[in-house]
């Protein structure tokens, strides 16, 4: 099996197709398989997904994950994978049709445990918003831009083999559940590879838990995640090596990501005391990171209002 491709599904009913046939068309004749991991959906998702599974046999697999959340369900996914690369897809994206020959080719030249594409952020309207660029392996200090980055794990594939020598899993039970792991795994490798092409399109979804109109503790979700990835890079004695692209990552995740999640509600207003009280215990000089130095003034205001709000 050549690659396993590992979809999270809750209640994807509006997108699951779109996002299969996609997959489906990227495949070809390749020997590859496509795990659609349910997790305890209440709509027409499974519906659809045993409609494709029957038309595909030898291709999809419906497996049902009893933890909930897009972690466990990765997780759970690539435990069963048969492929010798996994790629994780969200049921709200698709890809482009020449995706995993390129990727897949890529990985085998290169003999890659991670390649990266690059993406397309596609609008509510069906409009590229912008364009999201691979990290260049060929470009000194590539491992400070990727420990900054702050992919989604869609972005990378990976050589299923090493994730499981490193056992590697997401967090389980929070909505950040990838940003512990996925600036950490540059750390476990030198063979990296990319292709900085958009072969992934990331869609904006207003009912993804990332876009929630109503307030919900999992906004403080973030503060777990970042102990979680400082403590990883603490873990292999890499914080002060990475020092200042962990300390950009705090400020860029509290003070203007998810500032405005806080910003939002109510019941948000104590993240940002939360924000100021994780900065001073991690990275009390912040104020000072290199990375912020370069950024525009304006960033730069808008980062200390949002500090001390």
């Amino acid at each position: 099996m050549l690659i396993s491709i590992i979809i999270p599904v809750y209640n994807a009913e509006k997108y699951l197709g779109r996002c299969l046939d996609s997959v489906i068309a990227a495949l070809g004749d390749k020997r590859g398989e496509i795990l659609l991991i349910n997790d305890r959906s209440t709509d027409k998702t499974i519906k659809i997904a045993e409609e494709y599974s029957k038309k595909y046999l030898k291709m999809i697999r419906v497996l049902h994950c009893n933890t909930r959340g897009a972690g466990a369900a990765r997780n759970f996914g690539a435990k069963v994978a048969k492929g010798e690369y996994i790629w994780f897809i969200d049921a709200d994206d698709y890809i482009r049709k020449d995706a995993i020959s390129k990727l897949v080719d890529k990985a085998t030249s290169a003999k890659a445990d991670i390649v990266m594409m690059g993406a397309a952020r596609i609008s509510r309207d069906g409009d590229v918003a912008s364009n999201l660029s691979a990290v260049d392996e060929t470009k000194p200090n590539y491992k400070s831009r990727f420990v900054r980055y702050g992919m989604g794990p869609w972005q990378i594939i990976i050589r299923r083999k090493w994730w499981l020598e490193h056992d590697f899993k997401f967090r389980e039970g929070i909505i950040h559940e990838d940003m512990e792991l996925m600036s950490s795994l540059i750390l476990y490798t030198d063979k990296f590879s990319s292709i900085n092409e958009p072969l992934y399109f990331y869609c904006d979804n207003p009912e993804s838990v990332l876009h929630k109109t109503k307030f919900s503790s999992h906004i403080f979700d973030i503060f777990p995640a970042l102990t979680g990835l400082y403590e990883r890079f603490s873990s292999v004695g890499a914080e002060q090596t990475y020092h200042d692209e962990l300390e950009w990552f705090f400020i860029w995740n509290l003070l203007i990501d998810s500032a405005k999640d806080f910003a939002k509600f109510r019941e948000g207003k104590i993240g940002f005391e939360k924000s100021r009280k994780m900065l001073k215990e991690y990275f009390p000089n912040w104020r000072q990171n290199k990375f912020l130095q370069e950024k525009p003034l304006k960033l730069k205001i808008r980062v200390r209002l949002n500090y001390y709000k």
